[in-house]
């Protein structure tokens, strides 16, 4: 599996699982925990989750997911903005280590800016990251103006990452924010990588699709995963679908069909506000 270098040194796998969605059906979730075992199986050891999604159920799926096989998965939570003071971190964390079933988290994250100073947050994750339940900590949503606030923290030099939303139809972190981690060493996680499917019906990124003999998503995943200092972590609720997605990391795109893609999604000539899904 390919990797991205973490601030730190660390390896962080350039494509993931991302399970926004999961642990809401009780129906589901022998599927979900399959997909994500097998995606393990794959090598696709980074699999990203948070505190919100499901209201902690997706957390649950990824914890019986890793039962057993704690130690080949790269795991990503997040904490609630309004959980994000001193005490609300620590606490939010030791939830989300229950539900995981595990004693440490190896990437916490900040899910998007709230009330609570930054300065707090960070001492926060300082303190989690000295006691061993937080190997590494970040952000989401951090627009270039919040990481330089961020970055002027004390602690703020020791994030490993801005997790954002970043496709062929959400280019506008291009023009600042992907620099902006670039000259610091930090990657960018993309989520929502293939815009929810909303991308798939796109004629262009259809027809070239066929001409490679893959799906639209695997070539739209194929360019987020082609972003040098990016990567990706769509979810895969099934079998076949953490096939597809694997799969799309052997899809290299040509110059003439990144020429092709940049014609009809083409990039930002000018900052944008930084966009959430």
């Amino acid at each position: 599996m390919r990797c991205l270098r973490l601030p730190d040194g660390e390896d962080l796998p350039v494509l993931g699982q991302g399970t926004w969605g999961m642990g809401e059906r009780a129906s589901e979730r022998d599927a979900e925990v399959n997909a994500l075992r097998h995606g393990l199986d794959l090598g696709i050891r980074l699999v990203d989750t948070a505190e919100m999604y499901g209201s902690g159920g997706a957390e649950q799926v990824v914890g019986a997911a890793l039962s057993g096989r704690r130690d080949e998965a790269f795991v990503v939570s997040k904490v609630f903005p309004h959980n994000a003071d001193r005490a609300g971190v620590v606490a939010a964390c030791e939830r989300s280590l229950r539900r995981l079933g595990t004693d440490r988290l190896d990437l916490y994250l900040l899910h998007w800016r709230g009330s609570v100073p930054l300065e707090e947050t960070m001492e926060a994750f300082e303190e989690l990251r000295r006691s061993g339940k937080v190997r590494h900590f970040g952000v989401s949503n951090f627009a270039p103006e919040d990481m330089d606030e961020l970055f002027a923290t004390s602690a703020g030099p020791g994030v490993q990452t801005d997790q954002v939303l970043y496709n062929l139809t959400r280019r506008g972190p291009e023009f600042d924010l992907l620099p902006w981690c670039r000259r610091r060493g930090l990657p960018v996680m993309a989520y929502s990588p293939i815009e929810q499917g909303r991308v798939l019906d796109d004629p262009v990124l259809g027809r070239l699709a066929a001409r490679r003999g893959a799906t639209p998503a695997q070539v739209a995943l194929a360019w987020v995963l082609s972003r040098d200092g990016v990567c990706a972590i769509p979810k895969a609720a099934t079998i076949e679908h953490v096939e597809r997605n694997r799969s799309a990391l052997d899809v290299v795109l040509s110059e003439e069909e990144l020429a092709e893609l940049n014609e009809r999604f083409p990039p930002p000539e000018g900052p944008k506000p930084l966009e959430i899904l």
